[in-house]
């Protein structure tokens, strides 16, 4: 049963081709071998001999001629020069007509935008006067040698995946990337997982029932534990090592769309609109309800710090809930955003600023907001003219990318805060129902109805960034981290 499929394999065709090709395993391509011919070096330069050796005559004053300055007519040639230099006697009107023509056909008079005079004394400016190619030379740098400090963003997939049976369905969350390196993928009643670094492939497990499907896909933030929802209402837990289920938990009555890991609590959103927080580490996992939403919960993620649990829900609504009860017993979200005019699916955290939340809109809202979870303010809102289904934050770039459907099926890479389009990303023939990210930040994975999952290297670092970066994790990765048991 762990054999990889044959018909979840890798489309063994160049990135951005117009079909699939038939499969050609899971090897990553490499690039046509290109031999270069070696221009060959004369064995002589030219103009030079080995024999001759060139050496200076030494008869005095025989290369060059230096005459005698005492038989010239310094004086007359010196008169005749400066008289012939000598600007012509012409009368006022003249003068004022030649002007007049020259402002009218350049725009500037000549005579005053001269910077070298050939002979003469060098005219007094007029009184007030301000050099017009003063504040072009004032400046740092010039629009001519300015440089754009853009990067290269490949317009094409680096990979492309098969996803055959893939449920296009707006509301479920079926791909996730793990900090393993694994990339964990619901097809229909199936969950295959791909090793990026190995290129391997497992079927990690197939539904009982043939009618059942799995709905939700979501990793823990170790990457050794896979938590998976259903369409039969059960939140399963699954070790990668071993390759089996660890424990089946039962508490919602309608499927599982959505998962979100904080530590050991697992929470899980459902059809009917309810959260639940389950603790993997014991019996009775469920410990809490949380009730803010009347339709499906499509769009679930807690906070990086944990403090904050987002909600979006079907019901158009944004709900942010606090990780501790309240005084009552009961949980209530702190914030509740009602702009958005469709159903929220994309929600995400900004990894720089914790109380910064990032939503997007369905077909009927189309529009990606940036929260403020503290205060509750609107920081700013984009129209993405198209539904939105995903949102991913850069952790190498002060960017997002967001996933979209109809009509382009493209992402978007957007500055942030300013909100500009950084480029637009195309391939997918239908939209795009999913996105995540690689554990280093490079790539993102974008699964879509076109039954095909397309690997994007978007956020590329700069070498010298790149090692400071591995720098400053290495010496994290040195204090001692106690695990969750």
């Amino acid at each position: 049963p762990n054999a990889p499929p044959a018909r979840w394999q890798r489309k063994a065709k160049e990135s951005g081709a117009p079909g699939p090709s038939p499969a050609a395993g899971m090897s990553p391509m490499k690039p046509a071998n290109r031999s270069h011919s070696s221009s060959k070096t004369p064995s002589r330069t030219p103009g030079k001999s080995g024999s001759k050796i060139q050496s200076t005559p030494t008869k005095a004053g025989g290369d060059r001629y230096i005459p005698n300055r005492s038989t010239m007519q310094m004086d007359m040639a010196n008169f005749l020069l400066t008289k012939e230099n000598d600007p012509a006697e012409e009368s006022p009107t003249k003068k004022e007509q030649q002007k007049a023509w020259a402002v009218n056909l350049n725009g500037f008079d000549i005579e005053e935008a001269k910077i070298l005079r050939l002979s003469g004394k060098p005219q007094n400016a007029p009184e007030g006067y301000q050099n017009n190619l003063k504040v072009l030379y004032s400046q740092k740098m010039t629009p001519g040698s300015s440089r754009k400090n853009g990067r290269y963003i490949p317009s094409m997939p680096d990979r492309i995946l098969d996803a055959p049976e893939i449920r296009n369905d707006y509301y479920l969350n079926l791909i996730d990337w793990s900090s393993q390196n694994f990339l964990a993928v619901a097809l229909d009643n199936s969950v295959y997982l791909w090793n990026h670094t190995s290129g391997e492939i497992i079927q990690l497990l197939q539904m009982e029932h043939p009618d059942d499907y799995v709905s939700s896909v979501s990793w823990i933030k170790e990457g050794n534990y896979l938590a998976v929802g259903t369409s039969n209402a059960e939140v399963q837990l699954w070790d990668i090592q071993q390759q089996k289920r660890l424990r089946n938990m039962t508490s919602h009555s309608s499927r599982v769309g959505s998962l979100s890991w904080n530590s050991y609590i697992l929470s899980s959103g459902a059809r009917t609109g309810h959260i639940h927080h389950h603790d993997v580490r014991v019996a009775e996992h469920h410990v809490a309800t949380l009730a803010g939403h009347t339709q499906e919960v499509c769009g679930l993620k807690w906070s990086l710090d944990g403090r904050y649990l987002a909600s979006g829900g079907n019901d158009n609504l944004v709900n942010i809930w606090p990780c501790t009860q309240g005084d009552s017993g009961d949980f209530s979200p702190v914030q509740t955003f009602t702009q958005h005019q469709g159903a929220v699916k994309a929600v995400a955290w900004c990894p720089w600023q914790s109380n910064v939340l990032a939503t997007g809109g369905g077909t009927s809202d189309r529009h990606i907001r940036i929260w403020n979870v503290c205060s509750g303010s609107c920081l700013s809102a984009v129209d993405a003219h198209s539904q939105v289904c995903s949102i991913l934050w850069s952790t190498n770039y002060k960017e997002f990318i967001s996933g979209h459907g109809f009509a382009q099926n493209q992402l978007v890479v957007w500055k942030y805060p300013t909100m500009a389009k950084v480029t637009e990303l195309r391939g997918h023939t239908a939209r795009v129902l999913n996105l995540t990210m690689s554990p280093d930040g490079v790539t993102v994975a974008s699964a879509a109805a076109d039954e095909t999952l397309r690997l994007w290297r978007c956020f590329e670092m700069d070498p010298i960034k790149k090692k400071e970066k591995e720098k400053a994790n290495s010496a994290k990765s040195s204090i001692i981290h106690q695990g969750i048991r």
